[in-house]
Order: C-alpha cells, then structure tokens, then sequence
C-alpha cells in the first residue's frame, strides 16, 4: 500500500475552466478516503489524475513518495473500479479478473493462486465458469473488484461503482467494500455523490464544490461541524432546516419564536443583522414525548404542520415559514447547486413514530438549541463552528485512524496477500 499526496493540483479544459482548482490533500497509507461532491464538482476528474488517465495542468501528485505526473497509468501501480464494471462479455469470470495477470504474463500457476484467493475473499467461487450475462449486478461488481485485487496494487480507486445498483443491492455492496478494505488494508479513495456511502464507508471524507476542497473530516465532524452552509446542506438525509434570523442579546429572532444561545454562541454572532439558523430534523422532538428534566435545555415552540410522513420507526412533519426574498432565493441557489430537491421555505422535523402529531393541526415541539449552527447569508460561513471541539473531534479522528490502519496492517499481514502491495 502507499499514501497519496495531492499538493496543488489544477486540472483546466481548453477553454480555461478549472475543473480542479488548487487540491492540496494527504491520504495516509491504508486509509479509506472519500471523495463527495455534487455532479460536476471535480470528483471523478480528481480521481482520473490519481490513476493517470488525465494530465496535470499543474501541482504535484505524489504517490508512495515518488511524483507520478509524467508516469504512465500503468507504471502507477493503481487498481480502479469503474461505474460500469468495463467486463468482457466473452470471458469467464475466473478470466475477467485473471485478464489483468495475463497482460502481464504471470504464470499460470500464480495466476490460479491469487485469483482463487481473491474468490475467496470475494465469495465467487462457485461463480468463476460463468459469463458475466449470467450474473446479477452485485455479483459483477465483485468480479470488477476480484480484478483490482488480484493485481497486487499499491491502492484501490472507486469511481462511482455502485451507482448502477438498487437500493438494497447498493447496502449490501457498501458492507462488502467496507469488509474487504479493512481486512487487505489497502489505500483506497472512493468517488461517490451518494453521502450515505460516504458517511458509512470512509476514514475521512473530502468535501468538493465546483473544483475546490470545502472541508475534509471524519463522517462524524462533517455532520456536526459543518464549516458553511453548502457542506451543511449536502450532509445529512433529510437536508438540515435554514431558517431566517436577527440577534437581540442572546436569543435569536426565528420564524418559530426566541431560540436562546449560550455565551460562546452569542458573542459569535453579536453585531450582526440578517442571519441563518441551522437545524438538523433530529434536533426536533415532540414537546409532549420530552421528558420534563430535559425540556428547559431547549426552546419550545407551537407550529401548524402541513404534512406528515409515517416511515414506521420514525414520522416527518413539515413546517412552512415566511422568509425574506433574499433568503428564499439563496437556498434556491443552494438546492440547486447541491443537486437536491428545492431547499423550500418549510422546516423538515423527525419526531418518533408514536406521536400524535397530525397534519393540518397545531402541535407543541421541541428544539435541542444547544445544537443549532449560525451562518452568515452572505459568506455561508458556520459562525459558530467551535473550534475548540472540532480540534477535538479531528484529534479523536486521527487517532481512531491511526488504529484502523495498523489493525488492518496486522490483519493483512497475518492473512493471504491478495491485496495488498
């Protein structure tokens, strides 16, 4: 296995548009790093420039402490897994994921060794004298991934691979990727615009938005530490609720009454006019279902519901609100650059799946306001990101992945080297 250093890299078209602007980013060896973005914001570019099948307009990639700008795809050593699998329809599949290992002329005794091994890693044994025609769509994606593995690589590059999957098919895959990172322990750098697959598979996640890095974190700090609105609003299923705001003292002015702010808060935000509170859905409750020890930890607020979702484990209820134009056309902007449904005036609230709760009717809710973020409109910086805590969570971060990696070190030292370099 190897690291992956980017340092500055640009990646500009004839026509002068950076579709990669200024990336400067380290992955350590045997980390699994997740590239995430909306379409068309430099992800899969980024991905092609690591493997080599896109040149560098400038900066330096450096991969296991050599600089490969002017190496060939092949002399970098690198396995990819592409979106549509690319296997030959009339090879088997013991010869699809061998195919890598006859262009290099192996003999056909290693050959047999490592793609049985791989087999045996990936559950295909009993599949290898089949076509691909004659397999499901999971199973062609694990043969794509046999390939990678047999070519003892220095790291594993996704682009995508499970976007041609059904939903479950897709749950099912993210485990094996999952499983099969850890246990060989290779470098991987995965491609997706799925943030579920990215907040359940990496080590750390890289933000991108049109070409530059917003903010590369551990699932964990993306999701409570957003540093500005765009990497707030990507994060998160339902999307996290926007909601217009004036300061007075400690409490913010808010479509659903006073949310008061703690010191630390309040003085991130002193001073200024128009601003935007951010609220994740699970930060609501139903009033009635909190227990009273808790209730003076937050801000209670009575609200119509408009609509209801019963999901079973858990309901949404959905709130409309009046903002000013500004705002309603900022998140509309926003929405759109996120490739999302429209971020409209309405709050989104997860609540248990008990309440009673109806829609078309006033109810009582809850808000954790120790959790709200406030952003500035015009920047879409997170004003009151703690700094303090969010060193913490990166710290615990690292460490975790310091362990993760040398766990997945001893265990491919101790297991068959079908993957690791």
């Amino acid at each position: 296995m190897a690291s992956i250093e980017m340092k500055h890299i640009v990646k500009q078209y004839g026509d002068g548009f950076p579709a990669v602007n200024d990336v400067s980013l380290d992955i350590a060896e045997g980390e699994f790093m997740i590239l995430v973005g909306p379409s068309g914001c430099g992800k899969s570019t980024l991905l092609r420039m690591i493997v080599g099948l896109e040149d560098i307009t400038s900066g330096d990639m450096v991969i296991g402490g050599v600089r490969v700008n002017d190496k060939a795809p092949r002399e970098r050593n690198l396995s990819m897994v592409f979106q549509n699998y690319a296997l030959y329809p009339h090879l088997t599949v013991f010869e699809n994921i061998a195919f890598p290992l006859r262009l290099a002329k192996v003999p056909d005794d290693e050959v047999k060794r490592r793609v049985n091994d791989a087999a045996d890693v990936l559950e295909l044994h009993e599949h290898l004298g089949r076509k691909p025609a004659n397999l499901s769509g999971g199973q062609r994606q694990r043969v794509a991934m046999g390939r990678a593995i047999v070519r003892q690589a220095e790291a594993f590059l996704f682009d995508e691979p499970l976007s041609n999957l059904d939903a479950k098919l897709r749950g099912q895959m993210r485990t094996e990727i999952s499983r099969l990172q850890r246990r060989l322990g290779i470098t991987t750098v995965y491609v997706t615009h799925d943030q579920t697959e990215a907040m359940t598979l990496g080590d750390r996640v890289c933000v991108l938005r049109k070409g530059k890095i917003q903010q590369v974190a551990s699932p964990r700090e993306l999701y409570e530490q957003p540093v500005n609105l765009f990497v707030a609003g990507f994060i998160g299923s339902p999307p996290m609720n926007f909601l217009p705001a004036t300061i007075s003292g400690n409490e913010l002015s808010t479509p659903f009454g006073p949310i008061a702010l703690d010191e630390r808060r309040t003085a991130a935000v002193a001073g200024r006019d128009l601003l935007l509170v951010g609220i994740r859905p699970e930060y609501f409750e139903d009033a009635s279902l909190v227990d009273e020890a808790k209730l003076p930890l937050g801000s209670t607020f009575r609200a119509r519901v408009d609509v209801t979702e019963w999901l079973g484990d858990s309901q949404f209820a959905y709130i409309p609100y009046e903002a000013p134009e500004a705002i309603t056309n900022q998140l509309r902007d926003l929405s759109r650059e996120l490739d999302a449904e429209e971020l409209r005036t309405q709050a989104i609230v997860s609540i248990d799946s008990t309440s009673r709760i109806r829609e078309g009717r006033d109810a009582e809710f809850w808000l954790d306001s120790r959790k709200v973020h406030v952003f500035d409109p015009q920047t879409g910086e997170n004003l009151t990101r703690d700094a303090e805590a969010g060193a913490a969570l990166t710290r615990m971060a690292t460490e975790d992945r310091v362990e993760q990696v040398e766990e997945a070190r001893a265990r491919a030292d101790g297991s068959t080297s079908v993957g690791a370099a």
